[in-house]
């Protein structure tokens, strides 16, 4: 089990419960991402020739880092249930609250994706697909790209859905061969090799995208994606393993500190992967686009910015106070920007409202450009980012107050491992 410690040990510690809210700067900073690619690809922008370009097109890391932020959140009760060699999350509770999470928000939007522009397109097979998150597994769609008009970016919605049902089955068996460990450190260091064997799947996974012959369609699946998500599980069993760790400031602690106090480091090198993936190396500038070999630079890259982005917020230690002002040059020395950037008022509000950003992007920018009758690929990006970026965030606050929050609240009092209102009133 956990063993107790000193308040002051604590405080050096990385946070593993509550609400982490540099993380949740990082999902409001992804969101941004996302939606500044879509629209320099929409422009154009970010397939011209240069290093603007390069860089606009890079802005698709994001993708990977919202899968390495589920790898950490949500492989933490399960390394935790490891590395003290007790049970794990019950898996039914677990995907009861993940739909809750994911599908009320999505279907609102998809089904608005649907009527606006593709309701005479497509018959009630492809409705059904879109709602249940399963067309990026069609083959042969009517649609061109990786998705419904409107409803491009949601493959990567569904590769996140795909890891949810695969986790209780990915832990088990990482449970099954890390307890073969007598202690924490030796049951700490299976769970990484046996994180590293899912890298290792990861980009075993081109080789059938690939050969015998080039099938894009794979890159939308999870196998593909395999490594991303354990890239952020490795930082989830570092922080629960430095909690654990036996004697007085053993080797795994002094590396969660290390890196929790070195943001500007890490984001440096972070922004080295960056750089790599804007050049040729990488691939094109459309997903899925290049052979084995720059999908592999590919993957290695996303691998390494999201882990580099995620890690000195991840293995930080819980806040003790509250973030210092932007405008106070306190807030930018000694270390301090990263928690005064990310847990600023605007990013966390942002943060709240950062899936709603998510689906709503294509569906405005698609309205803006018909009502500007612009062309594909043509247009600004510093023009068009900003009321795009305007009504994708006024519509994220509509469904985070009416359907997001909503549904959070009904899902305490129903369905698996919920708890009704009679037995709270009880309690109360």
């Amino acid at each position: 089990m956990e063993r107790t410690l000193s308040p002051t040990a604590d405080r050096l510690l990385p946070q593993v419960d509550g609400r982490h809210e540099t993380l949740d700067g990082i999902r409001a900073a992804a969101a941004l991402m996302v939606l500044f690619f879509h629209v320099a690809t929409e422009t154009g922008d970010s397939l011209a020739p240069g290093v603007v370009g390069g860089l606009l097109g890079a802005l698709d890391l994001a993708v990977p880092l919202f899968f390495a932020l589920s790898g950490v959140l949500l492989f933490r009760p399960w390394a935790r249930a490891v590395l003290d060699g007790g049970q794990g999350p019950r898996a039914l509770p677990y995907l009861w609250r993940r739909a809750v999470r994911v599908f009320p928000a999505y279907w609102v939007v998809a089904v608005t994706a649907l009527l606006l522009h593709s309701r005479a397109e497509l018959g009630l097979r492809h409705w059904l697909e879109v709602v249940t998150l399963t067309f990026p597994f069609d083959t042969d769609p009517p649609w061109l790209g990786t998705g419904p008009y409107g409803l491009g970016q949601m493959w990567s919605l569904s590769v996140e859905v795909s890891f949810y049902l695969l986790l209780p089955l990915l832990a088990l068996a990482l449970t099954l061969w890390a307890r073969r460990g007598p202690t924490v450190d030796a049951r700490g260091r299976r769970l990484l090799v046996g994180l590293a064997a899912l890298v290792v799947l990861g980009f075993a996974a081109l080789v059938p995208q690939f050969y015998p012959e080039a099938r894009a369609y794979m890159h939308a699946w999870l196998p593909r994606a395999l490594g991303l998500f354990a890239a952020g599980m490795a930082l989830a069993v570092l922080s629960e393993w430095a909690r654990r760790e036996p004697g007085p400031d053993g080797p795994v602690r002094r590396l969660c500190r290390t890196i929790a106090a070195s943001p500007g480091i890490c984001w440096l090198a972070a922004g080295a992967f960056l750089a790599l993936n804007a050049t040729p190396a990488a691939g094109g500038r459309f997903i899925g686009a290049g052979d084995v070999w720059s999908s592999a630079v590919d993957s290695a890259t996303g691998i390494g910015f999201a882990f580099l982005v995620l890690a000195p917020a991840a293995l930080a230690p819980r806040p003790t106070a509250a973030a210092l002002p932007l405008r106070r040059a306190e807030a930018w020395t000694g270390g301090r920007w990263l928690d005064s950037l990310l847990r600023h008022r605007t990013v966390q509000f942002l943060a709240r409202i950062s899936y709603g950003v998510f689906l709503w992007q294509f569906v405005v920018l698609y309205l803006w450009r018909d009502f500007t009758g612009q062309e594909i690929f043509t247009g600004s990006f510093l023009l068009d980012a900003v009321p795009v970026t305007a009504g994708t965030v006024l519509l994220a606050m509509a469904t985070h107050r009416w359907v997001e929050e909503p549904a959070r609240r009904w899902s305490r009092h129903h369905g698996p491992g919920s708890v009704p209102k009679r037995a709270v009133a009880a309690d109360g």
